[in-house]
């Protein structure tokens, strides 16, 4: 079990967190696909919860290396950009628009997956392993994710309407890089 606790193990404990992580995304996915939208919620969180602990442990432990920054970006992109970005285009959009309107949303839709894709190659080519900055300079994906829960959750509750929905995914996908302060937790 040696393996758990070298930072160079690809299988160390932080690495596992993140497998979980993206794991828990794979499986949200799938149940989106399902139009099974608690479930891919819940499955959606459960990742982030691993998420936040794979940067713990890798901190505390002196897990971090290359490979684990490489594969938490890699489970970032599946659970906080393309997650959301399914379930509101599946639960939101499709339902309710069509024609020019669904072309739009899913312009927007690749519109911030490729902004999600950019920040997340952005902050690999500045990282340091091991290193935590004071703060984040753009949205985070993980904050950005949360947004769009929001922004779901307000349409499903019929506070927003697709367009709206359309609208934040737009000023969300744009401020994940921007040169907005956001305090690293």
């Amino acid at each position: 079990m040696k393996f758990l606790w070298t930072p160079t193990s690809h299988f160390n404990l932080a690495n596992l967190f993140t497998f979980v992580n993206i794991a828990a995304g794979l499986m949200a996915t799938y149940f989106i696909t399902q139009n099974n939208f608690v479930l891919a919620i819940i499955l959606a969180w459960i990742g982030g919860a691993f998420d936040i602990f794979d940067g713990k442990i890798a901190r505390k432990y002196n897990l971090s290396n290359e490979f684990g920054i490489q594969l938490d970006s890699f489970a970032d992109f599946l659970s906080f950009v393309l997650v959301p970005v399914f379930l509101i285009f599946q639960a939101s959009y499709a339902p309710t628009l069509s024609g020019f309107w669904l072309i739009i949303a899913a312009v927007v839709s690749i519109y911030y997956v490729i902004s999600g894709l950019r920040r997340l190659i952005h902050f690999n080519i500045n990282a340091d392993a091991g290193e935590v900055e004071n703060y984040f300079t753009g949205v985070p994906t993980p904050l950005g994710a949360i947004l769009l829960w929001l922004t779901y959750l307000l349409n499903t509750y019929a506070i927003l309407p697709a367009g709206g929905v359309i609208l934040f995914m737009l000023v969300i996908g744009w401020s994940l890089n921007s040169t907005i302060k956001v305090k690293h937790p």
